[in-house]
């Protein structure tokens, strides 16, 4: 069974004396020092690599200046991929609360079925793979309740960092957040390369960006699985287009 609120504050700590931290550290500074590790952009997955179709999407015209970045961005998270990305992460931190391999295994599947295309099914799993690899010092020893299993099974980012981070001990809510932030950072600095954008151009989105994240986050931390749901077609279909692109910078 999935636990609809999460771990409580008495679980984490518990959790987090488990795992040789202090308890009190979790109310605040520890936890925000792990997150901003976790997802900072410096963390080892290759994400930079990826623009998730922003590229195809600037090459057609679609997206030209900050506004449009902006905007193309704040879709994903409240009705497309990243929103997805989301609701699964939440559901991921959940299921490894409760130790449900199954339910796991599950969310992989669906995660890699609603990539959408080739080339966001192979950044989601690529993305998984290294930051599975990546996080490695905070799972410490996957026989001592590391939910996650099966060797060479292919594990998309959201059900990655979900499970990593109730690993970790860290907040669902605030695992969402850092997430959000993530996704919302690599592609801002992709538009960048691409549109591009000055340095207080980018700046500025992100700024602009950051109620979009928190609501977004706050939103899918209260979801259900049958929230999943894309409605942002035309960066869907750029993902798609992305593929026959004859040059281009990024991988996706």
């Amino acid at each position: 069974m999935v636990r609809g609120a999460g771990l409580e504050r008495a679980d984490l700590q518990q959790t987090a004396v488990a795992r040789g931290r202090d308890p009190d550290a979790c109310d605040g500074a520890m936890d925000l020092a792990t997150l901003m590790t976790l997802f900072s952009p410096a963390f080892p997955t290759g994400g930079f690599a990826y623009s998730h179709g922003l590229e195809a999407a600037v090459r057609e015209g679609r997206v030209a200046d900050a506004g449009a970045v902006r905007g193309w961005v704040e879709v994903l998270l409240a009705r497309g991929s990243g929103w997805n990305d989301l609701v699964l992460m939440a559901q991921a931190h959940r299921a490894a609360a409760d130790g449900d391999k199954e339910a796991l295994a599950g969310l992989a599947e669906l995660a890699t079925a609603l990539s959408g295309s080739a080339e966001r099914r192979r950044e989601t799993l690529t993305l998984g793979a290294a930051f599975l690899a990546a996080a490695r010092p905070w799972i410490r020893a996957e026989g001592a309740g590391w939910p996650l299993s099966g060797e060479g099974a292919e594990m998309p980012l959201p059900v990655v960092a979900g499970a990593v981070a109730c690993h970790a001990g860290l907040p669902l809510a605030g695992s969402l957040v850092a997430y959000a932030h993530n996704l919302s950072a690599s592609l801002v600095s992709a538009a960048v390369r691409l549109v591009p954008l000055g340095q207080s151009e980018w700046v500025t989105v992100l700024r602009d960006l950051s109620p979009a994240v928190v609501a977004n986050a706050r939103r899918a931390a209260g979801s259900a699985l049958d929230e999943l749901g894309s409605a942002a077609l035309v960066s869907d279909i750029a993902a798609m287009r992305h593929e026959t692109l004859s040059t281009r910078l990024f991988r996706s």
